[in-house]
């Protein structure tokens, strides 16, 4: 009688929570590499990853955890993906390690 079976005799209402799916190392392909772009928007710099051609689903997630490493703020529009300030090269290597082939535009 293994542990979930004892707190289930002593616990027969409770219901156990699921367990949280474990997140797998997502692989996207790419057949042409990533463009990095720089940009000045009303005088502000902003870093613009462009030339994606998977799922937008995947894309979004990608521009969701450039946010969070990079702790700034951003946006995905267009088919875009928009981050405050000259991250270009932290972004670079980021995109390197997940196995995407990055090119630098401008500047």
């Amino acid at each position: 009688m293994d542990l979930k079976d004892q707190l289930k005799d002593l616990f027969p209402d409770h219901e156990p929570p699921e367990e949280p799916e474990q997140e797998e190392s997502t692989v996207w392909l790419q057949d042409d590499p990533l463009l990095c772009k720089y940009e000045k928007r009303r005088g502000k710099p902003i870093t613009i990853i462009d030339g994606y051609n998977g799922a937008q689903s995947d894309f979004k997630q990608l521009a969701k955890e450039l946010k969070t490493k990079l702790g700034v703020g951003g946006s995905f529009k267009n088919e875009q993906i928009i981050i405050q300030g000259d991250f270009r090269k932290e972004i670079m290597d980021y995109l390197k390690e997940k196995g995407f082939a990055v090119k630098r535009v401008g500047g």
